[in-house]
């Protein structure tokens, strides 16, 4: 962050000149990019004081790139309802590769949990909080019993 923090300084400065000192209207594409600039620099400094924040978001968007690579299959969604709801568990799903998250582990865990889970601790269901309070000891499926009871047999 040493060599970042004088560059990041720089750029802004140099976008409040340019800025205050363009006589273009409101609606100019370019001023409306150095407001847009202006108004989120809080979070694209953010990086500079928080080391697990990385530079980039690279890894969120290669992690996103399988829902426009699977868009011939959600056109068959049947309805707009469907549709939302395969972009919600496309989400879910990319959040637990981020997090090294087994997304069968989680959701076969979270399907059974969250009918007696506190709706006021549903936080506790995500992704990232899950991993830190029940990735150790996540719950199973018959299924899984089932299976691993077969391979101790045949063995």
């Amino acid at each position: 962050m040493t060599h970042a923090k004088p560059k990041v300084e720089q750029f802004f400065a140099w976008v409040n000149k340019l800025f205050e000192a363009q006589g273009l209207l409101p609606s100019s594409p370019l001023t409306k990019a150095l407001a847009y600039v202006r108004e989120r620099r809080k979070g694209l400094e953010i990086y500079l004081s928080d080391p697990d924040v990385p530079i980039d978001t690279n890894h969120i968007e290669r992690a996103l790139r399988v829902i426009p690579m699977g868009r011939r299959n959600w056109l068959f969604c049947w309805t707009e309802l469907g549709a939302h709801h395969v972009g919600i568990m496309q989400s879910l799903l990319a959040t637990c590769r981020l997090h090294d998250i087994d997304p069968y582990d989680y959701l076969v865990d979270v399907l059974q949990r969250i009918g007696q889970h506190p709706a006021s601790r549903v936080d506790e269901l995500t992704p990232r909080r899950w991993k830190e309070l029940f990735a150790a000891n996540p719950l199973r499926s018959d299924l899984y019993y089932a299976d691993t009871r077969h391979k101790t047999v045949a063995s």
